[in-house]
């Protein structure tokens, strides 16, 4: 298994040797039409923990590509007492590399079992002359979440 892998590796490397400089740039994970990485690019999102108790805090750790500016991030296990809104979307703010972070609250009125956590990177301008907004959508992603019924123990 092992000869199999070098002779992958080697295989590849005798090829970026070869070609060139074009070869050598997508080896490295760079497009040949622009010079950002193609980790900037990606979107992708953590949920943790990931089976949380009701009325529990959970972090949301972020990517989302360069050129957004925004995410926002929602799920029907985020809604607030007293709200009639099942669904509820929280804003996160990126850093100029793409990433972000946030810690949202999981319902004491959420219902138990599965939910879906659903994220949107959007690039957000504003005309300063008129006061309105434009949100474009970049990327999306969605993942599973699965909220455990509320005890007392967990505090103890």
């Amino acid at each position: 298994m092992r000869s199999i892998m070098g002779l992958a590796a080697a295989a590849a490397l005798t090829a970026v040797l070869t070609t060139g400089p074009a070869a050598a740039q997508a080896a490295r994970g760079e497009d040949d039409d622009d010079s950002t990485p193609l980790w900037q690019k990606l979107t992708s999102f953590r949920v943790s923990p990931e089976v949380p108790h009701q009325n529990d805090v959970i972090r949301v750790l972020l990517h989302c590509p360069v050129e957004a500016n925004h995410a926002i991030v929602g799920s029907t296990a985020f809604t607030l007492k007293g709200s009639w809104r099942i669904y509820r979307e929280v804003g996160v703010g990126l850093s100029g590399r793409g990433f972000g972070r946030r810690g949202v609250i999981i319902s004491r009125y959420a219902p138990p079992g599965d939910h879906e956590v659903r994220m949107k990177c959007v690039k957000v301008t504003i005309d300063k002359a008129t006061g309105l907004r434009k949100v474009k959508l970049i990327s999306r992603a969605a993942g599973p979440l699965t909220v455990r019924k509320f005890r007392i123990g967990q505090y103890f």
